[in-house]
């Protein structure tokens, strides 16, 4: 395969994100719609992209786009596809689906004729009437939008925000690929400090150094695409050797997470652990009425309660109060907030400089961002005449 096309897809409002993140591997031919990027490739971008992708959510092979009005339809365009270029005989293919504004609805009926199209065209290659599916995964979805079908094939198995170091988790956890989004957004320079002062179990701070060591946040974990034939096992070995080369293990980084609740820190300690950032992260119980930094310019990146049930409005409304009356001691720094408080600027004190849609799961939130000062260029002009 000389060229693959590929899907990334990303949270609502990450896209921009996930777009700029493939670019940064080094390909260019990126189209971004709601939800998703879709980029051209050579093979290896499935290895590399899995491995790399620090807000995507999932990364799918496209194996075709069309329109489709009838079942006849879906059937044999379905059909047409090069499925044995992917699938080997004993493939496991499930097939989901799912259906948006197109006359073909009936979601379980798209999946049952998806999979009766690949299994004729299975028949026409590997010329046999049966397959007992028991080999690789290749987990199939028939997406309609607008009486247009687009198929695609799963190549990450558990979705990518599974990094491997969460194995515990603590009461309405952020997920990785959202907490590293925050920091991308942030435009947070390693060099600079990073607290994240309602931390629980430590996902902002550990994608936080993460990211500080360019170290690949898939490369503990396993992926679908791994056990097909199609992908020759050198291509992961060539991706995974290039993260190994290109991590910055050694480096300093300033990274501090707090929390009120010691048995979260704890989790958070043994995630750190299990990331192997345990050293780029120092870890303190304690209330934000007490935070204090050394630190001339720093950022604040947090994920704090919104008080989603009636009964923890009062308290999470006392958290933002004091929030803004210790974080305006730190004139110089930027704070960057994820609530989904509707009156969060006004608890906090201060209307931000900037603010944008995101969603945690399913609840519709704000990232409130507000910018300090510009830290001053430091001269490294020399001082001999």
């Amino acid at each position: 395969m000389a060229g693959v096309e590929l899907i990334a897809t990303a949270t609502f409002g990450l896209e921009a994100v996930v777009a700029r993140e493939v670019r940064e591997l080094g390909y260019d031919k990126v189209t971004v719609e709601n939800g998703k990027v879709t980029f051209k490739a050579g093979e290896s971008a499935i290895c590399r992209a899995n491995l790399w992708l620090r807000s995507a959510d999932r990364v799918l092979v496209k194996m075709g786009e069309f329109p489709a009005c009838s079942f006849e339809e879906l059937f044999e365009k379905t059909k047409a596809l090069p499925w044995p270029e992917w699938l080997p005989e004993d493939a496991n293919f499930p097939v989901q689906g799912k259906s948006v504004n197109s006359k073909l609805f009936s979601v379980s009926d798209c999946q049952a004729i998806v999979k009766k199209a690949v299994v004729e065209r299975m028949k026409q290659q590997y010329h046999r009437y049966w397959f007992e599916e028991t080999g690789p995964r290749y987990a199939i979805e028939v997406a309609l939008l607008k009486d247009v079908a687009t198929l695609t094939i799963d190549t990450s198995g558990a979705g990518l925000h599974k990094r491997g170091y969460r194995k515990l988790a603590s009461p309405a956890p952020l997920k990785e690929t959202l907490a590293a989004a925050m920091i991308s957004l942030t435009r947070w320079h390693p060099d600079l400090a990073l607290i994240d002062p309602l931390c629980g179990s430590g996902t902002i701070p550990i994608e936080a150094a993460l990211a500080g060591l360019n170290l690949a946040p898939g490369l503990k974990r396993v992926f679908a695409a791994e056990k097909w034939p199609a992908i020759p096992a050198r291509l992961w070995q060539i991706a995974r050797q290039e993260a190994e080369d290109t991590a910055l293990r050694h480096e300093k980084l300033t990274i501090r997470g707090t929390d009120i609740d010691k048995d979260v820190l704890s989790l958070a300690r043994y995630h750190a652990r299990l990331a192997g950032v345990e050293k780029q992260i120092h870890w303190q119980q304690l209330p934000v009425a007490e935070l204090r930094a050394r630190q001339n310019y720093g950022y604040i990146i947090c994920n704090p309660p919104y008080g989603q049930r009636l009964e923890d409005i009062p308290a999470v409304e006392r958290l933002y109060r004091e929030m803004g009356r210790v974080f305006k001691t730190l004139d110089t720094w930027s704070f960057y907030v994820l609530t989904a408080h509707r009156d969060f600027e006004k608890l906090f004190g201060r209307w931000a400089d900037k603010k944008r849609k995101l969603y945690n799961g399913r609840i519709q939130c704000n990232y409130y961002q507000f910018f300090g000062p510009r830290q001053p260029r430091r001269d490294t002009r020399s001082t001999n005449p």
